[in-house]
């Protein structure tokens, strides 16, 4: 009775790894579904690289600072207008 004992437990053993190795498996197959319909959605969003958003950041930031500059000059040209002597 032993003998058929330790047979029936290693054959419950074996069972339980192999369980245990197919549900591995299941994981990793379903974080990799999860991964690639991610990526599919936010490719299908039309999002903006880091890289392309920080280029227009600074593109903006400059233009943003030549109209400063621009406005400045003009509000002195407009002041020398006011300030010129008419004849």
């Amino acid at each position: 009775m032993t003998q058929s004992n330790n047979r029936l437990l290693d054959e419950i053993a074996k069972l339980l790894t192999d369980a245990a190795g197919a549900a591995q498996g299941v994981q990793r197959e379903a974080a990799t579904l999860f991964k690639a319909q991610g990526e599919r959605i936010v490719r299908e969003m039309d999002l903006v690289s880091r890289e392309e958003f920080e280029a227009v950041k600074a593109m903006a930031q400059k233009a943003r600072e030549e109209n400063d500059a621009l406005s400045a000059r003009i509000a002195a040209l407009g002041s020398r207008l006011r300030d010129a002597p008419t004849e």
